[in-house]
Order: structure tokens, then sequence, then C-alpha cells
């Protein structure tokens, strides 16, 4: 305890004041009696073996959360199981985060986990102000020692710290910005969570282009340089600079709103004659945006891809008829259709398309007679993997060169492909008008990047062709359901993957109304109708 520091016990509520720093009132009322020391309570020499027991929960966490509020760094680190990681973020609390008073009230212990509120005063060259936030903290029993420890998580100082990021309080390093949407609209992450991590990417990027100043803040510094910083608190504002965003906040709020019905739930929207993206939405909303950055296989979306080729290559036509069997076999590996369903073989490659049928696609991978055709569509037709320059970081999907059974199951969505709603969002974009438009999130005159340009575009022809076979699936097949809400000229195709064995497959969904396409992606949430589809049709419906 720091020199001057005085405790009392009143009525089984410890309260201690830190006298000089003036740091840390600390207030906790946990198993009634008064709070331990900076010793947990395994005090035995003998090394204690399995589960810490209750008692041994209460009074580890009591200590610890007593040190922390008192500003004792090094008292709160020796009682978890990684001093050594822990020390440097409970002393960079009160120095680099200038947090200069804390009052921590845990709640009742949930087997080895506490919970906890911490109501904190951040001050800074005259600038003051309150700070409340929850996280929890685990007691688990020190490998060697025996003891009961704080299970070291950055988690514990703060619920959005990871590993290797730091809390700091002073002038922000890039100025305000004023982020709005292209009718001038201002878009702000309280009234639009999801969009967060995303304005302080452009914060970042381009603070300092658009005759904003900086303002004071606490912020959470990520590991990785590449990433933007986290804004928790504003002490003082800056002056913002205007930026201009692609964004459409009527559109945005809709996704804001759909999401919020699924946990693990991605949409994108964009506008496929310009790639202007009009939403981007995910739950939860935290620091990774999923929407644009997820990697994982996109299920039978991407038969708007692998059609496409077909038809190139005159192997399929929207009404031509083609075969779908209940299953099929390829070089040693078995492909089958949803349930087994089969069709009959005078019913179209439309029919095909719009009931999802799996081995209609697999079927034709010898008559195409080249493993990297798939690959090559997706980048000199769809720019999959072009280094796409959106604004904010992102990942612009992957279709490897592949042979064999793991082609195969390509042409489904299946096996190596990686994709993300945005992907998936352009590639519906690109079908509807036959020629890949970057996506972007803020205008390209913003700052004169180069943008990814595939090298050729569809065919009128073919093009007509997969806007009539999603049409078909809007109104008839697989995405009747869920687009029977969205007016318009519209089409969609479902689609759902599994995932590493997981026992429901992830929902996907692309479709579109007029000049907007949106996809979605829910983990876990079956079929691609059910879930994904939802989510997509609110969207459509309050941009298109």
């Amino acid at each position: 305890m720091r020199s001057g520091a005085k405790v009392a016990v009143v009525g089984g509520v410890f309260v201690l004041v830190a006298g000089g720093l003036g740091y840390g009132v600390y207030n906790v009322v946990l198993g009634g009696g008064e709070a331990g020391g900076t010793e947990s309570a395994s005090a035995s020499s003998e090394v204690r073996t399995g589960p810490p027991s209750k008692s041994e929960i209460e009074e580890t966490a009591k200590g610890f959360l007593k040190a922390w509020a008192s500003g004792d760094a090094t008292a709160a680190a020796l009682l978890t199981n990684n001093q050594d990681i822990a020390e440097p973020l409970l002393t960079g609390y009160s120095g680099e985060a200038h947090v200069t008073k804390a009052v921590i009230t845990p709640g009742p212990a949930v087997g080895t986990k506490v919970p906890y509120t911490v109501k904190a005063t951040v001050s800074y060259e005259g600038r003051t102000k309150p700070w409340s936030y929850a996280s929890e903290l685990t007691v688990v029993r020190g490998l060697t020692t025996g003891k009961a420890l704080v299970d070291w998580q950055p988690t514990v100082i703060h619920p959005q710290l990871t590993e290797g990021a730091s809390l700091k309080t002073g002038e922000s390093s890039t100025a305000a910005i004023e982020a709005v949407d292209h009718n001038g609209k201002v878009l702000d992450k309280e009234k639009y969570p999801s969009l967060g991590p995303i304005l302080d990417s452009l914060r970042e990027k381009y603070g300092d282009s658009t005759g904003g100043s900086p303002g004071i803040e606490t912020w959470i510094e990520p590991a990785d340089a590449q990433l933007p910083d986290t804004t928790l608190l504003t002490l003082a504002k800056g002056k913002p600079g205007r930026l201009q965003t692609t964004l459409d906040a009527g559109a945005q709020a809709a996704a804001e709103k759909a999401v919020k019905q699924f946990s693990g739930a991605s949409v994108v929207a964009v506008r496929p004659s310009t790639g202007s993206i009009r939403a981007v939405a995910n739950n939860p909303a935290t620091g990774f945006n999923a929407a644009m950055q997820g990697k994982q296989a996109p299920g039978s979306t991407l038969k708007i891809m692998t059609a496409a080729m077909l038809i190139e290559k005159g192997l399929a036509s929207a009404n031509s008829p083609i075969e779908c069997p209940k299953d099929v076999m390829y070089q040693g590996n078995t492909f089958h259709n949803l349930k087994y369903f089969s069709l009959p073989d005078t019913d179209s490659f439309t029919a095909s398309f719009a009931r999802s049928c799996n081995t209609a696609f697999i079927k034709k991978i010898d008559d195409v007679h080249d493993d990297a055709a798939l690959a090559k569509e997706a980048r000199d037709v769809f720019g999959i993997g072009l280094d796409w320059k959106t604004g904010v970081v992102s990942f612009d999907g992957s279709v490897p060169e592949e042979t064999g059974g793991v082609a195969a199951a390509q042409y489904i969505g299946q096996g190596t492909v990686q994709m993300n709603a945005l992907n998936i969002a352009s590639i519906t974009a690109t079908a509807r008008n036959g020629t890949f438009r970057q996506p972007v999130i803020v205008p390209r005159e913003l700052d004169d990047r180069q943008l990814a340009v595939a090298s050729r575009s569809l065919s009128q022809n073919v093009t007509r062709q997969l806007n009539d076979m999603m049409r078909a699936t809007a109104s008839w097949g697989t995405g009747k359901g869920a687009m029977s809400s969205v007016g318009g000229d519209k089409g969609a195709k479902t689609g759902s993957a599994e995932v590493d064995g997981q026992g429901t497959s992830n929902s996907w969904f692309t479709g579109f109304s007029n000049d907007l396409a949106a996809a979605a992606v829910v983990q876990s949430g079956g079929h691609g109708g059910d879930a994904a589809g939802p989510v997509v049709a609110a969207v459509l419906r309050a941009g298109s």
C-alpha cells in the first residue's frame, strides 16, 4: 500500500483514499468480510490443487481490486498469474491513462468469475471527466504456487483492451472528423455503433487533411500500428473536419437494426452503378469489422460467379436443361444436395440455380478443362483479390487456384474460398451491371488513390442471364420468403457453409433491388433464407 494511504472498515464496506496522489476510492462489499491484503487466501505452505474455493475467489478478488483501486500496481500484479504482463498495464492506468480516481464495485461471484463496475475520473491538463464501464475477472489456481490468482487478461483493465494494447489519455494524434453520408447527414458511432471502427479508421487516415484540430481523449492504442486507435472518452472536443463518405444514413440505420436480430451477423450494401458502399453493420459491433475484414467460405452465394464462368464458356445457359442428381462423385469426393433432393433432367440451369443444386455445378467441372478457371473468373471479371482501396482496411476475397476435389468444392463456395459480406455484395453488384466497380466508402477524389480495375466485363448476354436467374431465385426459388417484402427489380441467391465441422452452418444471402446490392452472413444461422435473408431484405427495403 502506498505511503500515506488511509484505511477504514465500516459495516463490511472497505473504503480507501490514497493520500498524496489523491488516487483511488475503492468501495467493495463481497462476502461480507473485511478486504484481504495483497496475499491470496491460500497462505499455507502446502500447494493446493483443484478449482479455487468460494472463499478463495472472494478474497483474491478483494485483494486484487483493492490494490488496483489504490494505485498499487505491484501488489495487484502479484495477485495475478502473469505479473510481468499485468504490472505495466496496471501502472499505466494511473500513468498513461491519467485515471485519478476510481470506485470499483464488484457484484457477486458467478462460479470463478467476479463482475465489477468501474466509476473513474480521468484528468489531463486541467480537463476532468467521469468514465464508467463494466468488466469481470476470473480466479484460477496458480500452476506452481497453488495460490488462488486472477487469471490475467487485458480485459480485466477494460473490456475492449486486447493483447499488447494500452490505455492512453492525451491530445489525440489526429484531428477529429465529422463524417457525413452522401446526402450530408452526420454519422456518429453513438447512433450507428457498427461504424465505430470505420470512423476511427477514417479519422486516422484522413483526419489531418480535413481541416480539423485534435482534442483531448482517452483511447486504446492497439499493438498493431496498422490498426486505428479506439476512442473511449472525450475530455475536450477538437474542431472536427468534415469528411464525405458514400454511406447512406437510412440504409445504415436499417442495417444496424437488422443485424441486432442475430448474434454474429454482418451485412454490407453496395451501389452497383458506382461501387459506393451504402451500409456496413456488424453484431457484435466490436473493433473488428467482420463485414469487410472477415474470411470464410460463402457457400452457394458464390454460384453467381460459377454460373457466370459456365455461361461464358458455353457450358450452360439460363434456359437450357442441366442434370441435377441427388449426389455426384468427383475424384473420390462425394457432393450432394440439401436433403439429397434432385431435379428432372429436363429442368433448366435457372431451376438448378434457383433451387441451389450443388451437383449441377460439380458435374460441369470436367467440361471446363481448367482447374484454375474459377480463380481466373474471380480475378479477371469480379475483381476478387485485386488490392481494393476502399478507404479503410478490407479483405478483398480469395479464390486460390486449386486442383481435384478442392477445386470442385470451390464451385459451390466451399473449400479454400474466403469471402466476407463486402466481397459477396460486390460480386452481386458486378453480376447486376456486368462490370466490376471497386467498392469505396469515401470518394476516390478525396485522395486520388488508385482503385482496382478488373481486366474485362461480362457480355450483355451473360449479364442478362445472371439477372434472370437471380430474379427467379427471388420470385420462386430459395430466396422467395426473404425477398417477398422487397420491391423493385429484384434478385437473390442463398447460401450456407459449414466451417470446421460446426453443428449448424453459417447462413449467407445476397440480393439486389434496382441499383442496390446487399449481402449478409449470420454465424451458425442455418439456411441462407432463414437468417441472413431477412437482414439483406431490410437493407434493400431501406436503400433501394
